[in-house]
């Protein structure tokens, strides 16, 4: 492993992640606190640390290959424990956009399969509609039967419902859909 000499054209993997995410990565001194704090660092193969690190080094690959990046919630407990400030949230999301970008999505791949149909079900009537992501979710990974023995138990529980619901501003959130499409657009 050669560190910190994965360059692109654009320059260094630390100076892409500024500029996509606007937080500089260099200033965090690995304190662990984000690590500590994250109520999903069991489920990483990098804890938020380690990754922080990584970028610094300019390892690119390993970064953007990692399960990490799309297991973050991004509830930015990290965020608010950093005593340097590192919204690393923010860094977690543009490294999201660019290992999308690098056909990079394989490592998290049923999670980048539940981030678009989420999104997607959103867009679509301004609010989720728990079944048909579920069902859609199932389709797509390839495990058609997983929880459908829980399927009745949630229904008769009022949790899960086989009509989905329309927001009552969707125009608006579609125009918010809208406004970020055009703002990854300027970022390229």
């Amino acid at each position: 492993m050669t560190l910190g000499t994965e360059t692109t054209a654009s320059g260094s993997f630390a100076a892409e992640v500024v500029k996509g995410s606007g937080e500089r990565p260099a200033t965090c001194y690995q304190c662990g606190k984000c690590t500590a704090g994250c109520p999903v660092a069991f489920a990483m193969d990098i804890d938020p640390t380690r990754l922080m690190r990584l970028v610094q080094l300019g390892q690119r690959e390993v970064v953007l290959n990692s399960r990490t990046i799309w297991v973050c919630a991004s509830c930015e407990t990290c965020t608010a424990r950093c005593p340097q400030e590192v919204d690393l949230a923010r860094v977690m999301d543009a490294l999201r956009i660019m290992a999308r970008r690098a056909g990079r999505t394989s490592a998290g791949r049923e999670v980048a399969i539940f981030n678009r149909g989420f999104l997607s079900g959103v867009r679509a009537r301004g609010r989720l509609h728990e079944t048909a992501l579920v069902i859609g979710q199932n389709l797509k990974t390839f495990h058609p039967f997983r929880d459908v023995a829980k399927a009745p138990f949630l229904m008769l529980k009022g949790k899960l419902s086989l009509v989905g619901h329309r927001a009552p501003n969707l125009v608006r959130i579609r125009r918010l859909f809208e406004n970020l499409a055009k703002m990854e657009e300027g970022s390229e």
